[in-house]
């Protein structure tokens, strides 16, 4: 089995990102510039999955031509016809790959005969890349951008690989115009390092850390588990999680300032949230904006059938993340609690001190989180009864005190490190010494691209929980 490339490796930090980056700006012609990142980043897909570029190359060329025949049809039926079997494609492309399994399973659950078990590989990147097609296509149909004149531009929008295999989801008209006019400058470089070596030192130093914990931790079937360990075990997923998405989101939007480009933000400080809704406002914002304005104001928004339309955008949420029951009921559980706050949650949630208001959003937040670490409904329930005391297991252990003090102090860190304290403190002293301030970059660039280097060299655990959605 090939290895997925990463950011955080060390092939894609000193051979892969380099390479391409010196061949880029040697290259003076734009037109140029768009074909060789494209034949990189069909490279970045193929290194760890090579038989799928098919399949990804496909899909973009479909789309280009459903968008064309789209276009050259538009306020006919046909129009209306080629959009809906153009969604039906990527739906099922999605369907076919994610949700199979899933479907079989739960037949062979209820049926008396026993269907054969398919096994379908996931391509990495699938839910991402398909929504893109699926928001490209939209526009075209509704006229808000006209379809390319060449698949140039709609095979650099799929597979741009920054935001290739595990977002942020971008939209095409977002990105028209620089894929003609990139913002190539000395300044934007610049800012894409210093965005990239954030994101990898989230994941390096942060993520890759505070997962190895988290496996020992959450195991409510063993018999060293504990109330609290499983409290802090999810505390910990929770910081993981966190900075493993967010950091990965940080180096796509480097990357693309580094090429001129500008990608959406996808995160904003979700753990200084005061309600389910406020954390949905800051996470995932990408994905967020793309259910709502493709999904919930398409079928009426807050304006007519509120309750169906939060149902079915949130269980779709769950159902995008995964194909389990436990990603269902994590998004189901999240759009409950959304509806109760709108209905008069939110108005006592603005009343209390913005601490209590807090600490309810953090405590939905950790258990909503276990329905999502765990894939199988009888571990998430094993977890959920042992922390509230009731699956008969001891408070706490030695080995738990053990693991808490290993711990302390990179949780401390990670929870500040999760808020805008330390972007604040930073900019406060940027403004106080500005002539210090292109030197301090470069310096702490640096020393994080050398601990970050360290512990890739010394470690083999260097997942990306997002590549599996």
């Amino acid at each position: 089995m090939r290895t997925i490339m990463v950011f955080s490796s060390l092939f894609f930090l000193y051979l892969f990102l380099p390479a391409l980056l010196v061949l880029y700006y040697v290259c003076r012609k734009p037109a140029f510039r768009v074909w060789l990142l494209i034949g990189f980043s069909f490279l970045f897909y193929a290194w760890g999955e090579p038989v799928w570029v098919v399949l990804l190359l496909s899909a973009a060329l479909t789309g280009y031509l459903f968008a064309l025949g789209i276009a050259k049809s538009r306020g006919t039926w046909l129009a209306k016809a080629l959009y809906i079997a153009a969604i039906a494609v990527n739906i099922g492309i999605l369907g076919f790959f994610k949700y199979v399994s899933f479907l079989v399973d739960n037949l062979n659950a209820v049926l008396p005969f026993q269907l054969a078990e398919p096994h379908i590989a996931l391509p990495i990147g699938v839910s991402f890349f398909t929504f893109e097609i699926i928001c490209y296509l939209t526009d075209v149909y509704k006229g808000t951008i006209p379809a390319p004149a060449t698949p140039k531009n709609i095979l650099f929008y799929v597979s741009f690989f920054p935001h290739l295999v595990a977002g942020p989801i971008i939209r095409y008209r977002d990105i028209e115009e620089q894929i003609e006019q990139p913002q190539v400058s000395l300044a934007s470089f610049s800012e894409g390092v210093t965005r990239f070596v954030i994101g990898l030192g989230k994941k390096v130093i942060f993520a890759n850390l505070l997962g190895e914990p988290v496996s020992q931790l959450l195991q409510p079937g063993s018999a060293d588990a504990t109330v609290l360990g499983i409290w802090f075990g999810v505390c910990l997923f929770a910081l993981q999680i966190y900075f493993d998405f967010s950091g990965y989101s940080d180096m796509a939007i480097g990357i693309g300032k580094m090429f001129g480009f500008e990608l959406r933000e996808n995160f904003n400080y979700p753990y200084v949230s005061k309600s389910a809704g406020d954390f949905w406002r800051r996470w995932n914002m990408s994905l967020g904006g793309f259910f709502r304005d493709y999904v919930y104001i398409p079928l009426g928004g807050n304006r007519k059938h509120m309750v169906r339309n939060l149902f079915v955008v949130w269980f779709l949420t769950g159902f995008w993340h995964g194909a389990s029951w436990n990603f269902i009921i994590w998004g189901l559980y999240f759009g409950f609690l959304i509806y109760i706050e709108r209905q008069f949650l939110g108005t006592w949630l603005d009343k209390l001190p913005a601490f209590f208001a807090h600490l309810y959003a953090t405590a939905v937040m950790l258990i909503g989180w276990v329905w999502f670490y765990f894939t199988d409904l009888k571990s998430a329930a094993k977890a959920m009864l042992t922390m509230f005391g009731l699956y008969g297991r001891e408070w706490a252990n030695q080995e738990l005190w053990i693991y808490f003090k290993e711990n302390l102090l990179l949780f401390v860190i990670a929870i500040i490190a999760c808020t805008p304290l330390a972007k604040n403190v930073l900019a406060r002293l940027a403004r106080s010494f500005p002539q210090l301030e292109n030197g301090a970059a470069i310096i702490g660039n640096a020393a994080v691209l050398a601990i970050a280097t360290v512990l890739l060299v010394g470690s083999t655990y260097n997942p990306f929980l997002y590549y599996r959605f």
